[in-house]
């Protein structure tokens, strides 16, 4: 039975990796959020599950809520990534925890082909260049990370992906959320599975110039 803390807790990815892991786990659960108000009446349903209020960027409490944890989900964002990575790695540290699940993006390593890179590159901006210097803090620690990359995402119900490691060229234009949040949930469930890896993670046969909505 892993105790997974999940950082970003109400992001619409974890929320449902939170359902999948009362669904089908075992797994005890730390919610933490800014506002913990928001995942109270979850929390309060289940047994397994604690709702804890901070900010992803103050180690102290990062910290205190990683004290008695097996793996760290991250599902954070904002413009202050890389502040917030920096802050986990040194919690981590602190309290001598190693498995970690990062959220990352697509076209962090230039690694999106063809026209869908260059439409890629040119929508996200600076958001590609925010989570790279916060995957580059993940991946220059000594924890045993695994870096998420998907692509753009749907809100299909549905589990259909495939996965791509870094250096090779990513595939596909989107992806479920339903799919990413089963993905750190079987990491959880099996810790060396992708360990010390950066994937990334999309539906078969979705290739094109975008995604199919745009």
């Amino acid at each position: 039975m892993a105790k997974v803390l999940v950082l970003g807790a109400n992001g619409k990815i974890a929320r449902l990796a939170e359902h999948i892991f009362v669904d089908t786990t075992d797994s005890d659960l730390k919610l933490y959020l800014r506002d913990a108000g928001r995942l109270k009446d979850f929390a309060d349903s289940h047994t397994l599950v604690e709702a804890i209020e901070g900010d992803a960027t103050d180690v102290d409490n990062l910290s205190e809520a990683m004290k008695d944890v097996d793996v760290v989900y991250a599902n954070l964002a904002g413009g202050n990534i890389e502040s917030e990575a920096r802050a986990v790695v040194k919690a981590m540290h602190a309290t001598n925890k190693t498995r970690l699940i990062w959220i990352s993006t697509l076209g962090i390593y230039d690694e999106v082909p063809g026209k869908f890179g260059e439409w890629n590159n040119s929508t996200l901006g600076s958001y590609i260049t925010n989570y790279a210097a916060a995957a580059k803090v993940i991946e220059e620690s000594d924890l045993d990370y695994t870096i998420i990359r998907p692509a753009w995402l749907t809100d299909k119900p549905e589990v259909d992906y495939e996965v791509t490691q870094k250096g090779e060229s990513f595939k596909g234009t989107e992806v479920s959320r339903r799919s990413i949040a089963q993905v750190v949930v079987d990491i959880t469930q099996d810790p060396d599975k992708f360990k010390r890896e950066s994937i990334g993670v999309n539906k078969p046969n979705t290739d094109g110039d975008k995604p199919a909505w745009y």
